[in-house]
């Protein structure tokens, strides 16, 4: 059984087991966080589509901790006026251990 759900406007495939990064989530290192924003469920008894979300369904996590994300460089120039900068960002984020999934109704 497998479900894709939508966090920090990304979406994530996860099975019960899984640890995730998503972007960063205010809740203390160990807690529960409940995520229901599922957009798909799989399982034995086939697939639920959601419009935009499965009615009912959740996924429940425990938050593993939080960090960092390495860092992205880029670079900006502009021609013929000697103008570059180099920048870098470490996005925050927050590793979830999922620990099942609800389908709903």
């Amino acid at each position: 059984m497998f479900a894709i759900i939508r966090s920090g406007g990304k979406q994530y495939r996860v099975r019960e087991g899984d640890q995730i990064d998503v972007e960063l989530i205010d809740a203390e290192e160990g807690a529960e966080v409940t995520l229901d924003e599922v957009l798909m469920i799989e399982g034995d008894a086939g697939a639920t589509v959601g419009t935009p979300l499965v009615p009912g369904a959740s996924v429940t996590a425990t938050v593993a901790g939080h960090g960092r994300a390495k860092k992205v460089t880029f670079f900006h120039y502009k021609n013929k006026t000697r103008q570059k900068r180099t920048r870098g960002h470490r996005q925050h984020q927050t590793r979830l251990q999922i620990t099942s999934i609800a389908p709903g109704s």
